[in-house]
């Protein structure tokens, strides 16, 4: 029996998750209902990836009894609204990174979604990608020797975007880009936290960070250093760097390709979708849509690529890089 899906908000990423979608097996997934805050959009979304029901609220895709899981792909700010509105109504939920604003209102949706007896995943895609298998592969294998230091930067020109300039849509770097380089440097060092964080950036006009330097210490004499920015471009790759050698990640938060420290690459390729992408390699979206499939059929309430512990302790590392450059929203006050 297929997954019966609904997705919250009509946007691009919405829009890329549903393309993604369909790349799966036919009678695995369906999108039984979309919702948007503008009913015309819903429709238009509807008619292009063929759901059966467009609404222009989240109420009424959280009444509807035929939605088993809800993708969440509305602004930051929404999330934990429309999260516990979903699960309220006993919809389990893939609600996109970053899971909610800060730690406590994650801790808030957790505890919420044990309380109902659902399943709740933060989006990272990333960990659900084959090649994040075989960087565990590559680490646990000894070939890189002790891994002692993790390199992650991510920079992409979005600076006028409004959704990532404006404080009260909660924009920023940290949250938009970060909270991928925060997750690779945790996936490496299997979910430790680290001793000490020290963070630097630049903040723009409202408040918001458009640059991100941080340096993460770990015990055992491991470093990570993670940047981002939104005025420039960065390398936008990760190295995991032991003392036998280094593995290079191009394009760490969705890689299709690994170069080992020998300069051999190893390489997947992703399907073409019916309907162009917004972003890269949002084809890769099909493997957390297949995680999520997994999850449910085996009775899971967290996945075991991005656990609830880790996604608080991503929080935890989002929170304090925040605190140290100075990005305040309204609601961590």
């Amino acid at each position: 029996m297929a997954t019966r899906w609904g997705i919250a908000s009509a946007g691009k990423i919405s829009h890329d998750f549903a393309t993604a979608l369909a790349t799966l097996p036919t009678g695995e997934h369906e999108i039984v209902g979309v919702a948007a805050r503008d009913l015309s959009r819903a429709k238009v979304f509807a008619k292009l990836h063929n759901v059966s029901n467009a609404y222009g609220s989240y109420q009424d895709l959280a009444n509807d009894r035929d939605v088993e899981v809800v993708y969440i792909g509305v602004l930051n700010p929404q999330h934990l609204e429309v999260a516990k509105l979903m699960l309220s109504n006993g919809k389990h939920v893939l609600c996109e990174k970053p899971l909610t604003l800060n730690v406590k209102q994650t801790r808030d949706l957790i505890n919420f979604a044990n309380e109902k007896g659902l399943f709740l995943m933060e989006a990272i895609w990333s960990r659900c990608f084959p090649t994040y298998e075989w960087i565990k592969e590559e680490v646990n294998s000894g070939r890189l020797g002790e891994i002692k230091q993790v390199i992650a930067t991510f920079g992409v020109p979005i600076a006028d975007v409004e959704r990532l300039r404006k404080n009260e849509l909660g924009g920023g770097t940290i949250l938009d880009l970060g909270v991928y380089t925060i997750q690779f440097a945790s996936f490496i060092y299997n979910g430790d936290k680290p001793t000490s964080i020290k963070s630097s950036g630049h903040l723009n006009e409202n408040g918001i960070d458009t640059s991100m330097s941080a340096t993460l210490t770990y015990d055992g004499g491991r470093t990570a250093t993670i940047l981002t920015h939104a005025v420039v471009s960065l390398p936008n790759e990760a190295f995991v760097i032991g003392t036998k050698g280094t593995l290079r990640v191009p394009q760490f938060w969705c890689p299709t390709k690994l170069v080992l420290p020998s300069g051999q690459e190893r390489s997947l390729t992703l399907p073409e979708g019916a309907h162009r992408f917004n972003f890269c390699n949002s084809a890769g979206l099909r493997y957390e849509a297949a995680e999520v499939r997994r999850c449910l059929k085996a009775g899971l309430k967290e996945s075991p690529f991005v656990t609830h512990e880790e996604s608080l302790a991503i929080a935890m590392i989002e929170d304090e890089l925040r605190r140290q450059i100075g990005v305040v929203y309204s609601e961590d006050k």
